[in-house]
């Protein structure tokens, strides 16, 4: 509608102007830009665009749209220089004509441009200038209208001034150049597909093409004409502006309020169908991670959009009552509506693309991400308050998801309630849209819900435990936030149906009072179950029953929701599957815990359950229940012993009538236990024994703390006795059945270990047939008793003798002590065919003197056996049984008491006339022996002088024994007497023992007669270098022991293995003895060296250190030559002359 004209046109003011507004930096106009948020376009906001500018904020407080721009009188516009406060009036046309010719140039280099790279800068800049021209002439178009247009002159009669009759004229002709602008521009989806394809352009150093400058270009006209067509109403208070001009050419009305209505529903419609594009690459997993804006500028332009409208309806309408935002989303509606009803559309409405193959998805994906998007706030802040919803839609989708006559699958059905579940959590939960989900998933309780091509992670998988069943509906009841993964993966690892619980949770918590809300939702729920529905479900239904009813009743009042599920649940009749019946105590069991989470007494569903499980344990007891029957029972039975064990578990004090939970249906059930579901029983009655004893304590523990609050304790002590007096009740027998059998189940002897411990911590509770001494009384049953498998004994006795209190207690009396280890020898030294190490090895117990004369004299008797046959096992059990008695009772065997059971030992054992019988088992044990003997030889204050030779006698036979003819590095490494004296840090006792090692070896094994050398020199010298390099000792006194054999060898033999292995030794003992005497020469080192060393042995000695230097091939070894320097200096002259020699090297 522009008028013609020429590019020729003459400026409205002077040249010299021009020269003045050059001399003013222009400042950046905001603008559609994403160049910066390319790589995060779903959480950032361009720094340049409306939102981060400010420019939303002050629009919608009426506020200058840019207050530091445009303040001198000239304005630069396309490259002129025009009069502010008057060129938009003045040349109005003009203006638009200037900026009609930049998007041609701009269009033109989009349709000219190449695909040079070298180009490619200078298209980039040029396009870029005329883009920000374009740009800077819109915000001057709002500048103008906030600050200088003043629509009164035109309503005053009689102006004659030609300014002031354009100004009257110029709402109009604005109104008609915007429309035109509009025309030019068309809409979005009508750009050439090179121009819509620049949304997909990564940045690439931030050169961009033409047509990327020029679609965002019209990103910043279409929402210019709307900012400005608002100011212009603003301005004009409430007066509607007419095109004239094109009212008297077409006849046809053209106000600002209908020019802005129609833009806006032409440009909602183009986003939307941009979103439509969007979705057709999205799947269903990705439906709240996909976002529907092409770039972060789209995004902005929805949030622009969202803001305007919400004012609007505030502000410009508040003669309407409407709620705020509504009027954004009743456009939305108007175009949404049509796409899933299938209703036409109205005129202003028409062009939407409906190529999309799921119209109904795309609106539930499109309508949650701009719901999304309205937590923006008008400065680009994430608001957390509650926002303007639009259940009205939402309503009516969910009526055409959940359309019984529909046909939708599970994977669809699953992404709109997540899309659901997103909104109840951005808006205030909907009553009408849980209603109408409830009314979808009574019928379908039955219902997988699986998505097939989601394999494993779609399938609904039954939870194994109540606590794994209570997770589960404590994880509806608390859902992630919006935007973080455990969300927006929900798709992936939750079914619809536990989306909806999501949402159920969510919609009861918003009225935690039990008001009218929660009370409809509660009475709809209840009231689609009845007694045939009950018998119609199959296991998963019941499943999705359960977890439904826990997460109610975690929400509501749980003693209401917890009575109508029992009573629910007796509908189900009494013949029902197995599987029904273990998913059903599982329900009721994590009910139970949930009371326990409230500390609510459990007492009547304990009850209820006690009586479900005591039938079902009298059925599997019956002779005449088929094996195949009894099989399918223990499914139940062992979730029920599972279950109640987690009851116990977490149960921090016992005090809400658990102990219903164990009654007499355990008399029937343990009976009839096999051996593997004897194991689960008596595992989970340890784990109650172990339980009611941890609570005890702490509550004794709180008792004497707590003076003040006797009541309390009083009270848990009444339950725990009560606890206890079930436990005895209807478990303690069944042990006691069970204590003579020839194979006993693994967990007898813990479980009869615990009961002990119960019967030492609360006696009053044991049976009157154990009174008065409860804990000897068991002990004589299960561990005193000649009678009793071994294999029970030694496992029986260490739980008790780990107690300290238990020992301390039966240490008041030896007969108690006497008979355990009476008992503990009886079956460790006849049991060599149940191995039992661990039990063994906890001896440290018996380690007190007024016990030992009583056990230990029929040792002999019961190993005689052993000894005498030729069963190399049995043997090898023997030797080490009686290795670890001499080891870890070494102190007490060193007791004038016990003194000739350990002589005996010494003599029987390890010093007969001939060991090769036992050789095998000699050196498995022969370390225990050595360690045991060293320690007792050092504490006896009677026979230690004897026991020391004894130990030498041991060392010399042995270390001979086990010694090699030649070198083996295997051979010395595993001999017996070397792996007694390792350890991995030094201490009193295995240094002792090394010290009498290191003895041996020089008086029996490293004595030259004359100038001939002991036998076997190589294996002798590499065992002691074995010793001394596994070791780490500082002491010098014993590691000079050997250094005058070692030298010796070192300068008799040249044999090569004899001289590396005596220099490598030699070398270890000097570095050791530097390192321990850094403040002085070692002065055991000095003494061994002035007896031993000669002037004519210095030139052996250093070439001894040069060979294992050249043997190392790293040069000169600086640390062993500063301490054999060190040893010369002490040497006198010869030394000295000998350091000369070493220097000159």
């Amino acid at each position: 509608m522009a008028d013609d004209f020429s590019q020729s046109l003459t400026p409205p003011v002077s040249p010299s102007a021009a020269v003045i507004v050059c001399d003013l930096p222009p400042s950046e106009p905001p603008c559609f830009c994403c160049s910066d948020t390319k790589d995060d376009i779903a959480r950032t906001l361009t720094a340049d665009g409306y939102i981060s500018r400010g420019v939303l904020k002050r629009l919608l407080l009426r506020l200058d749209p840019a207050p530091t721009d445009n303040e001198s009188d000239i304005v630069e516009l396309f490259g002129f220089p025009w009069v502010t406060e008057m060129a938009l009036v003045d040349s109005t046309k003009l203006l638009f004509g200037l900026f009609r010719q930049k998007i041609y140039k701009l269009e033109t280099l989009v349709q000219t441009s190449s695909r040079d790279f070298g180009q490619a800068g200078n298209l980039h800049y040029e396009a870029e200038d005329i883009k920000k021209q374009c740009v800077t002439f819109l915000q001057y178009i709002k500048v103008y209208l906030h600050r200088y247009f003043k629509p009164s002159s035109a309503l005053e009669a009689g102006s004659s001034h030609y300014f002031e009759e354009l100004e009257a004229q110029f709402p109009s002709a604005l109104l008609e150049q915007l429309f035109g602008i509009t025309l030019l521009i068309g809409h979005l989806k009508d750009l050439p597909a090179n121009v819509q394809s620049a949304f997909n352009i990564q940045n690439q150093g931030k050169i961009f093409p033409p047509s990327w400058h020029l679609l965002h270009l019209h990103l910043d006209i279409h929402w210019s004409i709307l900012e400005i067509l608002h100011l212009l109403g603003l301005k004009m208070q409430g007066q509607v502006v007419y095109a004239h001009q094109f009212v008297n050419l077409t006849g046809e009305n053209l106000t600002d309020t209908s020019l802005f209505e129609e833009h806006l529903c032409s440009l909602l419609c183009d986003l939307t169908g941009l979103a439509m594009g969007k979705y057709s690459k999205v799947r269903p997993t990705e439906a709240l991670t996909i976002h529907h804006y092409p770039c972060s500028c789209i995004k902005e332009l929805w949030i622009l959009l969202i803001h305007l409208l919400e004012y609007r309806s505030k502000n410009l309408h508040a003669q309407v009552k409407v709620q705020v935002n509504v009027f954004f989303w009743n456009y939305m509606n108007s175009i949404l509506r049509p796409l899933v009803s299938g209703k036409p559309a109205s005129e202003q409405l028409t062009g939407i693309p409906t190529h999309c193959k799921d119209l109904l998805g795309f609106t539930w994906w499109l309508v949650t991400h701009i719901a999304v998007l309205g937590q923006y706030t008008c400065s680009g802040t994430i608001q957390t308050e509650q926002i303007i919803d639009n259940w009205i839609l939402i309503e009516e989708l969910l009526k055409i998801t959940c359309n019984p006559k529909g046909t939708l699958a599970e994977e669809q059905i699953r992404m709109h309630v997540h899309c659901c579940l997103t909104m109840c959590m951005l808006w205030n939960p909907s009553t009408v849209a849980v209603s109408t989900l409830w009314d979808y998933y009574s019928k379908h309780l039955n219902g997988l819900f699986t998505v097939p091509w989601l394999g494993v992670s779609g399938l609904s998988m039954l939870c194994k435990s109540p606590l794994a069943l209570l997770e589960q509906a404590r994880s509806c009841c608390s859902p992630s936030p919006p935007h973080s993964p455990g969300h927006t993966q929900l798709y992936r690892t939750a079914n619809s149906f536990h989306i909806f619980l999501r949402i159920l949770a969510l919609c009861l918590s918003q009225d935690r009072a039990g008001g009218l809300p929660q009370r409809q939702i509660k009475g709809r729920i209840y009231s689609k179950f009845s007694a045939k529905k009950m018998q119609e479900l199959s296991e998963t239904g019941l499943m999705n029953f359960l977890l439904l009813f826990i997460v109610v009743a975690r929400q509501v009042e749980l003693e209401d929701v917890a009575g109508r599920a029992c009573e629910l649940l007796s509908f189900l009749p009494s013949n029902c599957p197995p599987g029904h019946r273990t998913l059903v105590w599982r329900g009721q069991l994590a009910l139970l815990l949930l009371f326990q989470e409230r500390d609510l007494d459990v007492g009547a569903q304990a009850s209820w359950l006690a009586s479900s499980f005591n039938e079902t344990a009298k059925e599997f007891y019956n002779k005449t229940t088929e094996m195949s029957r009894k099989l399918a029972l223990w499914g139940p039975l062992g979730s029920y012993l599972e279950g109640v064990a987690e009851v116990f578990e977490t149960s921090p004090s016992l005090s809400l009538s658990e102990e219903k939970l164990l009654n007499e249906g355990f008399d029937w059930l343990l009976p009839a236990c096999r051996q593997s579901d004897l194991n689960s029983a008596l595992g989970f009655l340890q784990t109650v024994l172990a339980q009611l004893r941890r609570v005890h304590h702490r509550n004794v523990h709180l008792a004497s703390n707590l003076t003040w609050a006797p009541g309390n304790t009083s009270m848990g002590k009444e339950r725990h006795l009560a606890v206890a007096s079930a436990l005895w009740v209807h478990f303690y027998p069944f042990l006691c059945g069970l204590r003579l059998s020839q194979t006993p189940p693994a967990q007898l002897a813990v479980a009869a270990a615990g009961f002990t411990l119960l019967a030492f911590d609360l006696p009053g509770t044991a049976p009157q047939d154990l009174q008065p001494h409860p804990v000897q009384s068991i002990m004589q049953s299960f561990g005193w008793d000649d009678m009793v498998h071994p294999f029970l004994v030694t496992r029986y006795l260490p739980h008790l003798l780990q107690n300290c209190e238990v020992v301390t207690s039966l240490s008041t009396g030896s007969s108690s002590i006497s008979l355990s280890v009476r008992a503990w020898f009886r079956c460790v030294l006849q049991q060599h065919l149940h191995k039992n190490q661990d039990g063994t090895d906890n001896k440290t117990a018996f380690s007190n003197d007024h016990t030992s004369s009583g056990y230990m004299g029929d040792i002999f008797k019961h190993i005689k056996p052993s000894l005498v046959s030729k069963n190399q096992e049995a043997l090898q059990f023997t030797y080490w049984a009686v290795g670890c008695i001499v080891k870890h009772w070494s102190p007490l065997l060193a007791t004038s008491k016990a003194q000739q059971l350990l002589f005996r030992i010494v003599d029987g054992l390890l010093l007969p006339h001939n060991v090769t019988q036992q050789d095998k088992a000699l050196r498995d044990s022969l370390p225990l022996y050595l360690q045991g003997l060293s320690v007792a030889s050092n504490v006896s204050q009677s026979q230690g002088a004897y026991l020391k030779q004894q130990l030498r006698s041991v060392t010399q036979r042995y270390l001979d024994h086990f010694l090699p003819p030649s070198p083996s590095i295997s051979a010395i490494t595993n001999h017996p007497v070397l792996l007694s004296a390792c350890e991995s840090h030094p201490t009193p006792r295995g240094a002792a023992l090394r010290r009498t090692i290191l003895e041996v070896l020089c008086e029996s094994f490293l004595q030259f007669k004359g100038y001939t050398p002991p036998p076997r020199l190589a294996s002798v010298l590499m065992f002691l270098w074995e010793l001394l390099r596994r070791n780490q000792d500082t002491d010098p006194v014993l590691l000079t022991l050997p250094l005058s054999a070692v030298l010796r060898s070192l300068m008799l033999v040249n044999e090569a293995q004899v001289k590396t292995t005596s220099t490598d030794a030699l070398q270890l003992v000097v570095e050791r003895c530097a390192a321990a005497s850094a403040e002085g020469p070692c002065e055991q080192m000095i003494t061994v060296l002035r007896c031993f060393c000669s002037p004519s042995s210095h030139p052996n000695l250093s070439l001894s250190l040069r060979n294992t230097e050249r043997k190392r091939g790293l040069g000169r070894n600086t640390t062993l030559r500063s301490a054999y320097k060190k040893l010369l200096c002490i040497l006198g002259e010869s030394g000295q002359a000998e350091i000369t020699s070493l220097e000159d090297d």
